[in-house]
């Protein structure tokens, strides 16, 4: 029996996720949780699942922040990200996190279904049109140019973000203007907006 966890915001989506792989003889649902804080919080107090299935965009701790926590502490759950059309940035960095899986949100149950089970059995499943994204996806922001900027979306001022990144406020000024000249932005708020829209925060 594989274990999982969903992970979801919506709690109409969590709930519909849920039990339709509870009506397949090898899952079973381990736990329902709101975001990747609750996610994490969740697999401190129960048994690691096989399988963490989790949306992105969520509230506290997202998707991506819980496969990055989640590769740092080592443990073994195969995660599977659910995403949008809209957001090809997300998958070059979920891959670099060691997600198992893309499975966008529209695509039919029947598919959520088989996909899981190739990864049970050890294959990477991504959607093909997201992978077409991903190839066509071209990040000029180099990571700490993107750690500058997304410390920045969350509201820290500059000297925040440097003691953050153990940097310089004069570097963490540079990194930004880097980001808004490459974006095109007319500044930090307005870059981080486009950066996200893409997503590559």
């Amino acid at each position: 029996m594989n274990r999982i966890l969903v992970v979801e915001d919506q709690s109409l989506v969590r709930d519909a996720i849920a039990t339709l792989l509870s009506l397949e003889d090898d899952f079973e649902i381990s736990g329902k949780c709101a975001n990747g804080q609750e996610a994490l919080d969740w697999l401190g107090a129960n048994e690691v699942p096989d399988i963490i299935l989790t949306d992105i965009e969520m509230p506290l701790v997202s998707g991506l922040d819980l496969a990055e926590k989640l590769a740092a502490l080592s443990i073994g759950s195969k995660v599977v990200v659910m995403t949008t059309f809209s957001k090809p940035g997300y998958i070059k960095r979920a891959l670099a996190l060691g997600a198992k899986g893309f499975v966008l949100k529209e695509a039919d149950s029947e598919y959520l279904v088989s996909s899981l089970h190739k990864i049970v059995k050890g294959e990477r499943v991504i959607s093909p049109e997201l992978a077409l994204m991903a190839l066509d996806d071209n990040n000029p922001l180099s990571a700490k140019e993107s750690k500058a900027l997304k410390l920045a979306a969350d509201g820290l001022k500059t000297h925040d973000i440097a003691q953050k990144l153990f940097l310089s406020e004069g570097t963490v000024r540079n990194y930004l203007s880097e980001a808004i000249a490459k974006l095109d932005a007319t500044n930090r708020v307005d870059a981080a907006r486009i950066a996200k829209q893409k997503g590559w925060l």
